[in-house]
């Protein structure tokens, strides 16, 4: 990938087009939201293939991502909560548990960041 200076960031080309980059949010997207949407990205598109790889029926998965960051250490995150919302039925909260620490092994962007950043789960299931 190569990044070209703007006026307010920093720009590449990607597949789907230009893809903005900025720490103003006026100008494109801010770099810990980019870091934090990679994770909890990865993380669902991880599990979304480990529920049908485990023959788990579900209709919809969304993920929430709660971020604490250090003021004092450039404002970096410390920490990245994600709780998925599962909607299926007959969802075993077993299985999905097996099926979230299978994830969190497979992840890229989890296992690039492991050593840095405390990443945790939850989920619920809803019918």
């Amino acid at each position: 990938m190569e990044f070209k200076m703007t006026e307010n960031g920093f720009e590449t080309e990607v597949e789907y087009g230009t893809l903005e980059i900025s720490g103003n949010a006026e100008y494109g997207y801010r770099p810990f939201q980019l870091l934090v949407s990679s994770i909890a990205v990865c993380s669902g598109g991880v599990l979304r293939k480990v529920l049908e790889r485990m023959r788990m029926q579900y209709d919809d998965i969304s993920v929430q991502a709660k971020i604490n960051r250090v003021e004092k250490e450039a404002n970096r995150v410390s920490d990245i909560h994600l709780h998925f919302m599962i909607k299926g039925k007959e969802l075993s909260e077993e299985k999905v548990e097996k099926a979230l620490n299978v994830t969190r092994k497979n992840c890229s962007m989890v296992q690039s960041v492991k050593d840095s950043i405390n990443i945790t789960e939850s989920f619920e299931i809803h019918a």
